[in-house]
């Protein structure tokens, strides 16, 4: 299968050149080792470990990410990259650790307080409101709505100018993310790709500083796959920092500015894409006994992945069609 085209972002080529010239040139003297200092850290962490029982899921000595860029997590299976997640994002506490984002402590704050300090994320598995409609969810995302007091909900004047400006919000990022024929639907009438699409324009609704998706492209239908690198890069273009897990190779190697790699729990590389995906620890770790597989391969994204993706939304489609 021949590679394909790099992504398009939603908001021209010249904005994205520019992101990642700027962010290349802010990384360009950084070395390539675990742990490494970056020139402008948005989150740095140490020593975070955390134990289930006998085993080690994370043992972080040092990280540290770069600030407006975009940096992707990949390791293999078991590798302990959606733990780091749920630490950093506080859905979980540390066995030991600390961890900074924007030079503020977020060491042992509730979820809650670390979305509203910047740092939102997205999951896995969606998780949005299927008895919602679209807008509705949209709206839940946005911060400072004085209609969630009791006292202030009582009177329309105190909350209804506010509410105007949440759904405009909404609604233009919902024609950003082309979901705004959707506006009106149940949010678990849309695809798994759509699900993907709400969840990230949801999260965008508290203006953050930084944005953590955990697997954006899994289960995704690939006519959507390019819709989403394109949202990614441009939040890149606009100055939000990303840090993504991902295990297709193929948006690895196309949008990521810098690379960190994780097996059993630990850091065991980073740098940019292109020096990552030829690091012999790299492949031992990440394709095992495959040492002959060139990591940077666009033909890892070959026909069958692609078919089995398509299946897979077909699938969720028509078990959707049946319910109703």
């Amino acid at each position: 299968m021949s590679a394909e085209p790099t992504p398009t972002p939603t908001r021209g080529a010249a904005t994205t050149t520019n992101g990642r010239d700027r962010v290349k040139a802010d990384l360009a003297f950084v070395e390539h080792r675990p742990g490494v200092p970056k020139p402008d850290a948005i989150v740095v962490a140490d020593d975070v470990t955390r134990h289930f029982g006998g085993m080690t899921a994370v043992d972080v000595e040092h990280l540290e990410v770069q600030r407006g860029a975009i940096t992707a997590l990949i390791g293999p299976n078991g590798a302990g990259k959606t733990t780091l997640f749920n630490l950093l994002t506080g859905f979980d506490k540390p066995s030991t650790g600390r961890w900074t984002f924007e030079e503020r402590s977020l060491s042992g704050v509730p979820a809650a307080k670390v979305a509203r300090s910047g740092m939102v994320r997205t999951f896995q598995l969606t998780k949005a409101l299927s008895r919602m409609t679209v807008i509705e969810n949209m709206r839940l995302g946005a911060t400072g709505q004085p209609g969630e007091n009791i006292v202030k909900a009582l009177v329309p004047p105190l909350w209804r100018a506010r509410e105007r400006e949440i759904t405009e919000q909404a609604e233009e990022l919902l024609a950003r993310f082309k979901l705004d024929t959707k506006r009106d639907d149940y949010a678990g009438s849309l695809s798994g790709g759509q699900r993907k699409l709400l969840e990230m324009a949801r999260a965008l609704m508290s203006k953050p500083t930084m944005v953590m998706l955990d697997e954006p492209m899994a289960g995704v239908n690939p006519a959507l796959t390019q819709s989403l690198l394109g949202h990614i890069q441009a939040l890149r273009d606009d100055g939000t920092t990303v840090l993504f897990v991902e295990h297709d190779m193929h948006m690895v190697r196309h949008i990521s500015d810098w690379v960190v790699v994780m097996a059993e729990g630990r850091i065991v590389a980073e740098g940019p894409p292109e020096s990552v995906m030829q690091d012999q620890a790299v492949v031992d770790a990440y394709l095992g006994k495959h040492h002959d597989t060139d990591l940077g391969d666009d033909s890892l994204l070959d026909d069958e992945v692609v078919e089995e993706l398509a299946a897979e939304e077909r699938v969720e489609d028509a078990e959707r069609e049946e319910k109703r």
